[in-house]
């Protein structure tokens, strides 16, 4: 099985972006790095790839347009193989809105609706 990647993208609209989040090695970056996947992972896992998810990575955390809004980029990978069907990015999309309350809920976080990108 060959190992495939897509990205993850969307806005955290109740986190304040702040400038040790852009630096990988603090423990602001580290704690909301886990924090993420904690969500993240587990979705991706219900989902149609579920079978095949091996996991996220968040690459990074950028400022939003407002204050309190935190980009979040994520690169996600999964094992591909014959009895896969191509990857709909499309369909995970639908289904990750879906399991999002329409992209307003990530835990206890608030997403921008218009936010959410999969691109594979």
């Amino acid at each position: 099985a060959i190992t495939e990647h897509f990205t993850l993208n969307f806005t955290i609209t109740n986190l304040m972006f702040t400038t040790d989040l852009q630096t990988p090695n603090s423990r602001k970056f580290r704690s909301t790095e886990k924090i993420m996947k904690h969500y993240i992972d587990p979705l991706l896992q219900k989902s149609s790839i579920g079978p095949y998810f091996t996991g996220c990575k968040v690459t990074g955390f950028r400022s939003g347009r407002r204050r309190d809004d935190t980009k979040v980029d994520a690169v996600c990978s999964y094992r591909d193989n014959a009895s896969l069907a191509r990857f709909d990015r499309a369909k995970l999309y639908q289904e990750l809105s879906t399991m999002t309350n329409n992209v307003t809920k990530l835990g206890h976080y608030s997403l921008d609706r218009s936010s959410l990108h999969v691109d594979g």
